[in-house]
């Protein structure tokens, strides 16, 4: 067993746990986010849906199977921070390439250990959403912490997905032999799976930065378009609704994922609101309206389109609904080829109960192409 130096996590009220140090000495904070997750933290992680924030692992252990590359949603570690409460140095599959300590050292990440994470999770479900930080430096204080907690920025008003868009535009192709579609995604912080999802429906796809314009997505000549989850505040990315709102008037199909799904909401006058605790995991129940059965999903977002102003749209269709606290969890648009979810269809890590939206998608490109 390697003896770990100390460190400390503290809340914005002062609130203080103590653990244990992992990854890289130092100091993160951000906004506390938990995940309920018994697998898949390399893709969590990896996941530029989680920039800014300090993920806690609910599941106990964390890092027993390492880390692979095939696994990363994205170039590396996204998140500000982790915490845990066991953390395994050794990684034992056979396929890992680096154990989790390295992996979060590579990326200089800060984490801790060594705390009662259900305790954690108990109290913040209870507080709401807030800032922390994380230190594993011998010579900082509380106190000092706290108030150097005072200039975090709250995650709402923050316009983060610029951050994690892609610079350039660059192609994934095909894996089926077939380039039957050509489908622009935006990119606002997308993970690598939702594009592989489709490559694997004979979809080329093309991403694109998230400050392209409607003519360099245009001459691309594509058959849809795929809005990609990513972080922050989706109120304040106002230049986003515009190009969203043009993309839609084209009548080309589009499908939107998470931050994707928020952007199409804004787009046509709807409002989005912060959530008192996100929902992030691999096991949350959603209803489809349309067919009457039920999916487990997974999720991360904390924020969500308002159910208000998606009845008041006469223009909307709500065609998704979480079970667990009725919050809107997908709507099309009823004159257009399109639909948004709240939810991860590609689902990695997760149950592929939802990715018959991917085929949903495809057909509405067969429809497009055929009108």
């Amino acid at each position: 067993m390697i003896e770990r130096a100390n460190a400390v996590l503290v809340l914005e009220d002062g609130t203080t746990f103590h653990g244990k140090a992992i990854g890289k000495i130092g100091k993160a904070a951000g906004e506390l986010a938990f995940n309920t997750g018994m697998t898949g933290y390399q893709e969590v992680f990896t996941d530029p849906s989680y920039l800014g924030q300090l993920v806690i692992m609910t599941s106990p252990h964390i890092g027993n199977y390492g880390t692979t590359a095939s696994e990363s949603e994205s170039d590396h570690i996204q998140c500000a921070g982790i915490i845990v409460k066991k953390f395994s140095e050794v990684a034992s599959r056979d396929i890992s390439d680096l154990p989790l300590q390295d992996f979060l050292v590579r990326d200089e990440k800060v984490g801790i250990s060594d705390i009662d994470t259900r305790a954690l999770v108990r109290y913040i479900r209870s507080k709401g959403a807030m800032n922390a930080i994380i230190s594993s430096n011998e010579d900082d204080k509380i106190e000092d912490l706290v108030e150097e907690l005072k200039s975090v920025p709250s995650m709402e008003g923050l316009e983060l997905a610029s951050r994690v868009s892609t610079k350039e535009a660059y192609v994934s192709p095909s894996t089926t032999g077939k380039s039957h579609y050509k489908v622009a995604l935006l990119d606002f912080g997308t993970k690598r799976n939702i594009a592989k999802c489709l490559n694997e429906r004979d979809c080329e796809v093309k991403v694109f930065p998230m400050n392209s314009t409607l003519d360099e997505l245009l001459a691309y000549q594509p058959n849809g378009f795929m809005l990609s989850n990513g972080p922050g505040d989706p109120a304040v990315m106002t230049s986003s609704h515009q190009l969203v709102k043009e993309i839609i008037d084209t009548n080309i199909p589009v499908f939107g994922i998470c931050m994707g799904h928020q952007i199409i909401a804004a787009s046509q006058g709807l409002e989005t609101e912060k959530m008192h605790q996100g929902h992030r995991g691999l096991n949350h129940p959603v209803l489809n309206h349309r067919t009457g059965k039920g999916e487990i999903t997974s999720q991360n977002h904390g924020f969500v389109v308002s159910r208000v102003s998606a009845e008041d749209n006469e223009n909307i269709e709500i065609t998704h609904s979480h079970l667990n606290d009725n919050t809107v969890a997908g709507i099309a648009l009823k004159n257009k080829l399109v639909f948004s979810v709240q939810y991860h269809p590609e689902s990695s890590a997760g149950p592929h109960d939802s990715r018959y939206l991917f085929d949903n998608f495809v057909t509405n490109m067969d429809t497009y192409k055929q009108s």
